[in-house]
């Protein structure tokens, strides 16, 4: 008779509380979300923490993990991501799992696992409350002390079908917050500490690689102006142990923290991290890396800029939504500059001028602080490229000036470089120019996504699409999540509009019109795409989309739109937009 196969493992189990209910309401949608949730949230925090999905039946999920640790780590995660997936929907759409946990002896039997360990899990998950996590107590046993998680006990439960009481606790999502260290005031700007990396390849010989990691990232980090980084010697004295990132926060004086770590197996390495609000315990991004030892420096450097691709535009977007809660009596140039920020984001024409009422206040404080001249220029860029222009000799004149300025100011500051550049380029019309300055500012920053679009735009005017589109492309995988990642597909639309692919480029500029209605590029480019592919319904109804948008535009001022240098790529938009029924 063949030996059954059992190990010791930590079962989670977790399911959607009143998902009768919603599938009752919006069976489609419901059915979607879910699905969202389970790729898109669920997935990746499972693999991050090396657990394995078991059972996946309707509303409810098997996980299995080898280290309890890792277990309620992942579910404690998990819930928090949740939360914020929810935030952003009306309340009768909110998706809210209860989660317990179990430790206990499993039998494994095609690729899933069963028995009382089992069992008892899907016991502890009825009593969670939902968006909370029920823990068992040999499960308990193993994490104390280990994880800065405060657990209040529930006392013997006796549940359905399990003839002993069973010890239960229950999970608050608050950590514990005692400072071994003075607590320090935060600076006047966004500050982060970068944790080392967990070396997870079971080789302290490879503690070099996690911190040259952590060195890379933070030297990165380091060049942004408007971020305040604490250096490694401060942040590595955490090396070692459980973290309570709150402390972190307070003792380092910092509002967010990097952490991460490091598993080398083999000649591949995977690297994953993760950056937190250390006021609030919210996770703002998370994401992980795969790939080769060839050349360890290199996969350091595509790491690094992949991490603060990602990390800078999220930190910029979370101090954003602060600065908005701030009495306006109360802000300082750099608030008001945040406020513009925000204003900027929205893409929208009283939003654009708000935003050039708050930099000007920012530059009556600060009249050195060049970012703001750049992001001044960069609102007529808005202007232009959503048909919001009024006095158009005026308006370029001042962007001329205000770019210039930024240039002069800013000759080490990435933003104000780019910000300027496009301005140049665009607004003024001179695209060499303009492309110098984006150029020195992917030197100072080459993990700026913004200044890859930029460069992008002008290698496309400049006849140069397929160069265009690798930088674009650069600018979207940065960035992946944009606010002005329409704009982004707007470039790639263009570019591919001058490279004779009109269906493709049809599709980028239908989906940056998608994303944002009010962008006359995008509308524009759907027009001369539809009409040269033959889609003559489609090219009428974005071009009646350009109408509303700039009524004023003609195909005898199509030049004042685009510094297009060469013949045949303006010949080719004019003919497109002729076609879609632009008048003389």
């Amino acid at each position: 008779m063949q030996r059954q196969q059992r190990r010791l493992a930590a079962i989670l189990a977790a399911d959607v509380a009143g998902y009768s209910r919603l599938m009752a309401r919006d069976e489609a949608g419901t059915l979607a979300r879910l699905k969202h949730i389970r790729v898109e949230i669920i997935g990746p925090l499972v693999a991050q923490f090396d657990g394995q999905v078991v059972g996946s039946a309707g509303d409810s999920l098997l996980i299995e993990f080898a280290s309890a640790v890792d277990s309620v780590q992942c579910a404690v995660e998990m819930q928090q991501s949740l939360a914020i997936a929810n935030a952003s929907l009306s309340e009768d759409q909110h998706m809210t799992f209860r989660i317990g946990i179990n430790l206990g002896d499993v039998l494994v039997e095609d690729g899933t696992i069963y028995g009382d360990g089992v069992n008892i899990a899907a016991r502890l998950e009825k009593l969670a409350d939902p968006g909370g996590i029920c823990v068992g107590r040999s499960l308990y046993d193993q994490v104390r002390g280990k994880l800065s998680f405060v657990y209040t006990y529930l006392g013997e439960q006796r549940v359905h079908n399990i003839p002993e009481p069973i010890g239960a606790y229950r999970i608050q999502m608050e950590e514990n917050t005692s400072p071994a260290r003075p607590v320090l005031k935060l600076p006047d700007k966004p500050s982060i500490a970068v944790l080392p990396f967990q070396n997870m390849s079971g080789d302290p010989e490879q503690e070099y690689f996690a911190d040259g990691m952590v060195e890379e990232i933070i030297t990165a980090l380091s060049r942004l102006r408007w971020l305040f980084v604490i250096a490694r010697n401060s942040s590595f004295v955490y090396r070692g142990g459980a973290v309570n990132v709150k402390q972190v926060g307070q003792e380092l004086g910092v509002r967010y923290v990097l952490e991460g770590s490091v598993r080398k197996a083999g000649n591949k390495v995977r690297i994953a991290g993760q950056l937190i609000d250390a006021s609030t315990g919210v996770h703002l991004w998370a994401d992980r890396f795969d790939g080769g030892l060839e050349d360890v420096f290199d996969l350091q450097d595509q790491v690094t800029a992949s991490v603060v691709g990602a990390i800078a535009p999220k930190l910029e977007q979370a101090e954003i939504e602060r600065s908005r809660h701030k009495p306006t009596e109360s802000l300082d140039a750099y608030d008001y500059y945040l406020r513009g920020m925000a204003c900027v984001h929205q893409w929208k024409r009283e939003a654009t001028e708000e935003a050039l009422s708050l930099f000007k206040r920012v530059i009556e404080l600060d009249p050195n602080f060049a970012s703001a001249y750049g992001m001044s220029a960069r609102c007529y860029s808005l202007r232009k490229a959503s048909g919001w222009m009024t006095d158009r000799e005026h308006e370029v004149a001042e962007a001329e000036r205000l770019a210039r300025r930024a240039a002069e100011l800013g000759k080490n500051d990435a933003l104000a470089l780019c910000s300027a550049g496009i301005s140049l380029a665009f607004v003024v019309g001179e695209p060499d120019d303009g492309g110098a300055l984006i150029d020195r500012a992917l030197v100072l920053n080459p993990n700026l996504a913004w200044a890859w679009l930029f460069s992008g735009w002008v290698k496309i005017w400049h006849g140069e699409p397929e160069v265009g589109i690798e930088r674009v492309t650069r600018a979207l995988r940065l960035s992946p999540h944009d606010p002005h990642r329409f704009s982004m597909q707007s470039a790639m639309a263009c570019a591919h509009l001058f490279a004779g692919r009109y269906a493709e480029a049809l599709s980028w500029a239908e989906s940056a019109m998608r994303e944002q209605s009010n962008t006359l590029i995008a509308s524009c480019t759907a027009a001369a795409s539809a009409a040269l592919a033959g889609q003559q319904s489609q090219a009428i109804k974005a071009m009646s989309r350009v109408r509303q948008l700039d009524p004023k535009m003609r195909l005898t001022n199509l030049k004042d739109l685009f510094p297009i240098s060469r013949s045949e790529d303006f010949a080719k938009w004019s003919e497109g937009l002729r076609r879609a029924g632009l008048p003389d």
